[in-house]
């Protein structure tokens, strides 16, 4: 796993930074929800990215389950593909990628989860990743056998009891 030394406290490192490398990375012109779960796991000194871990849910299983999680939607299109067998992205490091739909729809549901006391740090984001049930990252967990509302009860109860 790739490691990071940014402050875990700082949301900011999550979202702007880490989430921007990811989405770099893959050639996006958009952070979106699946960077942000991946720049998550990768702050591995946070209760988060340990919360992940302990679901099987590592830097290399995510991308294992998005990769599964891209053919299968392409297969209800018709189109087979294995994402193994396409060239890698060629990263851009000019490119600029800012906040997509999905990861403003993270924030909106890491604001309203309670309790509203709890910092705004990488726990929260985890609620807010697992609060919707559409999406990418919520199928890219299915494909991998994650239960997402027990993880997200498990967040929850974390985010409560003081967990960043």
């Amino acid at each position: 796993m790739t490691e990071h030394r940014q402050d875990h406290k700082d949301v900011r490192a999550i979202l702007v930074r880490l989430g921007r490398d990811e989405a770099r990375r893959e050639g996006s012109r958009t952070i979106e929800a699946e960077h942000v779960l991946l720049a998550l796991v990768a702050l591995e000194d946070s209760a988060a990215a340990r919360m992940l871990s302990e679901a099987g849910l590592t830097e290399d299983a995510i991308r294992a389950a998005l990769d599964r999680e891209w053919e299968q939607s392409l297969a209800v299109a018709g189109i087979a593909v294995r994402a193994a067998q396409l060239p890698e992205a060629t990263p851009d490091r000019g490119r600029d990628p800012q906040i997509g739909e999905s990861t403003k729809l993270v924030l909106r549901r890491a604001m309203d989860a309670e309790p509203k006391r709890a910092r705004f740090g990488p726990m929260r984001i985890l609620v807010g990743l697992l609060s919707t049930d559409r999406g990418r990252v919520a199928r890219a967990l299915e494909t991998a056998g994650v239960d997402r509302t027990a993880l997200l009860a498990k967040a929850t109860e974390a985010l409560a009891t003081g967990a960043g």
